[in-house]
Formats: C-alpha cells, structure tokens, sequence
C-alpha cells in the first residue's frame, strides 16, 4: 500500500480528526503517563491549527496538521529508500513527494519542528484542502518494483482501518496486555469517560489524574 492507497482510503476530515483524537486519548489512558507517547493530539498546535502526531520511538513518525485550509500530513519511514538521507540524491526530498502541493500548505515544507536541516522528513505526503472531495498526493516517482517504498501501510494503516478492533489488535501487542473491546469502543465513539472505562483500560488509574491530560488532548466532556 503506498501513499495513493492511504489517500483513497481515507474517510473525511472531520472523521480522520475524531480517529487521531481518539488514539491519542486511548494511548493516555492505557500508557498511564503524562509525555507524550506513541499517538498524540494537539488542539493547540498554533493559531487555528490542530496537530496528530505518531512517534515509534524508533525514527518513524507522522504529523497530521488540521487547519482552517484544510489537512496537511506526511510520515517518515526512516528505512525507507526514499528517506532525504538514504542518498545524496535525495537531499531535496523525493522527485514528485509534494508536487501540485497547495500554496496554503507550502509553508509547513519548511516548518522547522518537521525539517531537519531544512528538509522536510517525508517518505509520504497528502493533503485535502477545506471544500475539496478527496485526499491527494503528489506526482511520486516510486523506486521501479518497490511501491511499498514510502511506509505509508505501516505509518497509516490504522487510520485507514479506522475502527477500534484495529486498535486494540495493536495497543495488545505494543503494550503486552488484554483490552476489552467495550472499553476501546467507548473511547474510540470519544464518548464521556468514566472510571469504570479507566478501570477496563488501566486498572487503577485514577480518572482524575488522566481527565486533565485528556482535555488538553482534545477529548470531549473531560
């Protein structure tokens, strides 16, 4: 699955936005802890814009800016042949990653909290402008016989399956724990918490330590 796949896959803007919401509140509840983790949520990145944000840890990550133009993503595979660094032909990015990219979006090319060294670090790249009816990426020149070269089925493939089974699947793995579906449903559906859904996710976990950080994640009615 490649970048185009993501982009036909993925639902509208405000559905992507309640998925990286409830990500970033789930991985809050079940990690216990205050930095943040894996999934992330910003409501407050600047002025008028919201930010998801995934990190590995191990120099993978993606950054999912909502803003009043509309959406802006890219991630980062760092194993990737396509990565600005895994030639010195590749210093500018890859041929084709942002072309036919709105002038709306042109800045975030070189926001500094996404470049290093002015480069942006993008193995995969979409945006959606507000109004438009479809994701788009650019014109990528795929290494020949490597479409899966960007990471995007790994970066984006629980956005794209988008449901709180998917979720769970992962959150057992990374976390080596068993989670009841019920729990990850109600917070997936960013339903009102409670401290029996903080309980089934994080056995005492107290619901205020965690309603604070919640709040300040965007999760609604904390």
């Amino acid at each position: 699955m490649t970048i185009y796949d993501v982009t036909r896959a993925l639902p509208d803007i405000e559905t992507l936005r309640d998925r990286c919401r409830a990500m970033a509140a789930l991985e809050l509840v079940i990690s216990g802890e205050e930095d943040e983790g894996y999934f992330a949520y910003d409501p407050q990145w600047g002025p008028g814009e919201e930010v998801a944000l995934m990190d590995n840890g191990s120099g993978d990550d993606y950054a999912i800016l909502f803003t009043p133009d509309g959406v802006f993503g890219h991630g980062f595979d760092h194993e990737s042949v396509m990565s600005p660094w895994a030639d010195t032909d590749n210093e500018d990015g890859w041929p084709g990653l942002t072309d036919g990219i709105p002038e709306a979006f042109r800045p975030y090319l070189k926001e500094p909290a996404f470049c290093e060294d002015g480069v942006l670090s993008a193995t995969a790249v979409f945006w959606r402008e507000t109004g438009d009816t479809q994701w788009r990426a650019g014109k990528v020149d795929f290494p020949e016989g490597r479409r899966d070269a960007d990471g995007a089925d790994y970066l984006f493939e629980l956005l794209v399956a988008g449901t709180p089974e998917a979720y769970r699947d992962f959150a057992e793995d990374y976390y080596e724990t068993d989670l009841p579906l019920d729990a990850v449903r109600h917070v997936w559906s960013l339903l009102p918490l409670t401290q029996a859904v903080v309980d089934a996710l994080n056995p005492g976990l107290p619901l205020e330590a965690v309603a604070t950080r919640l709040a300040r994640a965007g999760y609604p009615g904390v």
